[in-house]
This record gives structure tokens, C-alpha cells and sequence, in this order.
């Protein structure tokens, strides 16, 4: 029986806002996760990397769970890419404040790459079972990346052979990410575990779009929606392009972009993407807004018509998810697990490429039929709960248990 899990999450905390800096759909999984498991009786400890002097050791977010900030490295916001020579203090500071609080783990559970190298140091050092979530894959992002962009490290692609190798089971969110973990990494197919995230209905769920234009400020025509950190591979070129085209049977359309910029090359990408809508001549017609909390977040997808994910690559796409709870079709691109989450020519539309006029064709069809989508999203999201993944996980971590 599960009473205790390690959620391991060391480039990023699950109490930052999503769409700041590395923080995005995995941190909403793992709090929503461990509040679900902790609203179960199951006490929960996340793991992160102390990034400020100024933060508590522990912070206790619910009854059961609890945030743990570990030093290790400078304590200072760095980049996943400059964390590898921190790994290894990271896992032996998770250890020893397992033995300092005289605390036995069921299981661990670690999240990227970063945390799966300190996971199977934790594994090792504790005797306990580790089970893996990648969220996303190197290989994966080389083979879709942006022109121009450089590609992921081999100390990263080196790193996930060996979690591979080394974890108990290997979550993936979609069979598609299992095809992936088989084909690019060799993977066990017997090792790799299937759990989609999931979405928490009682913020996602349909409503009246006019009062929810009214709480935005959004008085009239259609609105695209693009919500998510602001990067290279998330395609929001492809976005403003793409209302340049529809403006063509709508030209009262609008896109208006919610998140903040992240990674390296985030805030370079933002300067980019500006002068690309001044460029086509969209001007103020491209709104960027900052990052929404979750509430405000919901009355976006309520207020739109369209949510655009051009993504390169995606593993799941949370963010389609809590969009089609809202009643908000998607229009994403085909690639990776949006092709499990978006169900095509039912919640929304997939992509083939990214050719602006592919894409406006697309998001003209969902707003002429914007009320059939609208309801087929709803439904189709209903698949996705945080009760089902905590289901799934627990029946994965009672067979990995030692």
C-alpha cells in the first residue's frame, strides 16, 4: 500500500505562476498531482532546487503535502542546461533530508531529465522504486526543432538512456510518447507505463463567453488564443502568421497571447515575435499579456474562439486539455501527444506543417462551426481527470514498490 511518495522536480518548483520562465505544464502536473494524492491520505514531499536564499526549507502547500527546497548550486534562478554539475548534491540533499526526518519513501518519482539522474541516485542511495516522467525528450525535440535552434545536448540524451535504464517504469502521458521512448530510445516496451495527465474541472468548465470578455476587457470579434511560455519551439510566429490569413474572411480577429518568455533565447523570441506582428501590419491587433493564474487563465479560454498551439513538439499539451474543459476548441499542430489530446474534427482540429494558410483554414472552420466544436471539446476533455491519473499512478507505483 502507497502512504508516502518523493516527487522530484529540480529545475523548477510546483509553486511558480506557469509561463514564467521553465515553469509550464509539468509544474500544474505535479501540484495538481500531489494535491490529489495528498487529498487521498498519501503524504507527499516535492523536491526543488533552492533558488533564493530567502526561501523556507519546507513549505507546506496542503495537509499532506509539502515543497522542499534543497540547496544546491547557486542559490539563483540558472537554466536546466546549467544545473548537471548540481545533480549530484541535489539527490544527496533529498537523502539527507530523508534521514534527517527519519522519513521511508513507497517510491520516488522523478520528473525531466535532471531529476531523473538525481532520481536514480536517490533509488540507490534510499533502496527504494523510481518511477520516470520525462515530459519531454531530447531526441524528440531535436527531430522537430525550430531553423536556426541549436540542439539538445548528448549529456541530456546520455543522461535519458540511463534513466531508462535504470527506473523501475517509465511513465509516458500517450501511447504516441510510448512509440517515441520504443522507436528513438529503445526502451523495454514492458518497462514503459501509460498515465495521461489530467484536468481539474472544477476551474475548467464552459461558460458564458460575454461575461467572461467583460472580466478581460474584450468587447467584440473573434479571438485566437495562445497560452504558454514564449519560446522558439512553441511557434507563436506561426500564430501571428496565421491571423494575418484569417483577417482575410474575419477582419475583426484578434490573437492575443498570454505567457512570458523562457529559456535562453525567451526573451529574444518575445523582441521577435513583436516586431513580427508590427511587420505584417497586425500592430495592436496582437495583444502579449503577462502570465494568468489558473482562474484567469480559464476566463481566457472562455472568452476565445480558437486556442492556437503550433508547437514543435509536445509530449502531452496540458494546456489543450484544460482549454477543451472550457469549451474552447484547438487548433494544434499534428505532432507528438497533441495527437492524443486534441481529437480531430471533434474538439478541435490537427495540423499537418506549419504553413500559415493550412492553419487559417483551420481556425476559419472552427469559428464558423464554433458551436459543435465548442460541445465536442467539452466532452472530449471529460476523458481527462486528476482522479484518473492518481488511479493510474497509484496501481504504477504498487507494482514498482520494494
Amino acid at each position: 500500500m502507497i502512504r508516502r511518495v518523493a516527487y522530484l522536480s529540480m529545475h523548477t518548483t510546483p509553486l511558480a505562476q506557469p509561463g514564467i520562465g521553465d515553469a509550464g505544464g509539468m509544474n500544474v502536473y505535479i501540484d495538481r498531482l500531489a494535491r490529489t494524492m495528498a487529498g487521498r491520505g498519501i503524504k507527499v514531499e516535492v523536491f526543488t532546487r533552492r533558488t533564493d536564499p530567502a526561501q523556507p526549507e519546507d513549505v507546506m502547500v496542503t495537509d499532506g503535502y509539502k515543497v522542499v527546497h534543497i540547496g544546491a548550486g547557486p542559490e539563483e534562478p540558472l537554466p536546466p542546461a546549467e544545473l548537471a554539475d548540481s545533480v549530484q548534491e541535489f539527490a544527496l540533499g533529498v537523502t539527507k533530508w530523508a534521514g534527517a526526518n527519519r522519513v521511508d519513501y513507497d517510491v520516488v518519482h522523478s520528473h525531466y531529465w535532471l531529476s531523473g539522474w538525481a532520481g536514480v541516485i536517490v533509488k540507490q542511495q534510499l533502496g527504494v522504486g523510481l518511477a520516470h516522467s520525462f515530459h519531454t525528450l531530447g531526441r524528440i525535440k531535436d527531430a522537430n526543432r525550430a531553423h536556426g535552434q541549436p540542439p539538445e545536448s548528448l549529456q541530456r540524451i546520455a543522461t535519458e538512456q540511463e534513466v531508462i535504464e535504470f527506473a523501475d517504469c517509465v511513465i509516458a502521458s500517450t501511447p504516441y510518447e510510448f512509440d517515441d521512448l520504443v522507436e528513438h530510445y529503445g526502451t523495454r516496451p514492458e518497462s514503459i507505463c501509460i498515465s495521461p495527465p489530467g484536468v481539474d474541472h472544477t476551474v475548467f468548465a464552459p461558460g458564458p463567453k460575454a461575461e467572461a470578455r467583460r472580466r478581460l476587457g474584450i468587447e467584440f470579434g473573434p479571438i485566437l488564443l495562445f497560452a504558454g511560455r514564449i519560446q522558439p519551439l512553441k511557434g507563436v510566429d506561426v500564430a501571428i502568421e496565421t491571423l494575418q490569413v484569417v483577417r482575410e474572411s474575419h477582419p475583426l480577429a484578434r490573437l492575443v497571447v498570454v505567457g512570458g518568455p523562457s529559456g535562453g533565447d525567451g526573451e529574444a523570441e518575445m523582441a521577435h515575435l513583436a516586431q513580427l506582428a508590427v511587420h505584417r501590419g497586425l500592430g495592436s491587433d496582437v495583444v502579449f499579456r503577462p502570465p494568468e493564474a489558473h482562474d484567469t487563465l480559464a476566463d481566457f479560454y472562455r472568452a476565445a474562439d480558437a486556442l492556437l498551439m503550433p508547437s514543435r513538439s509536445e509530449s502531452f499539451g496540458l494546456v489543450a486539455a484544460e482549454a477543451q474543459a472550457a469549451g474552447l476548441p484547438v487548433v494544434a499542430a499534428n505532432v507528438g501527444g497533441l495527437a492524443y489530446a486534441v481529437a480531430d474534427g471533434v474538439s478541435g482540429v490537427l495540423v499537418d506543417g506549419y504553413d500559415p494558410g493550412t492553419w487559417a483554414d483551420a481556425v476559419n472552420r472552427v469559428i464558423d462551426e464554433s458551436g459543435a466544436f465548442s460541445d465536442g471539446a467539452a466532452d472530449h476533455s471529460e476523458r481527462f481527470s486528476w482522479d484518473a491519473t492518481a488511479d493510474r499512478l497509484l496501481e504504477l507505483y504498487s507494482g514498482i514498490e520494494e
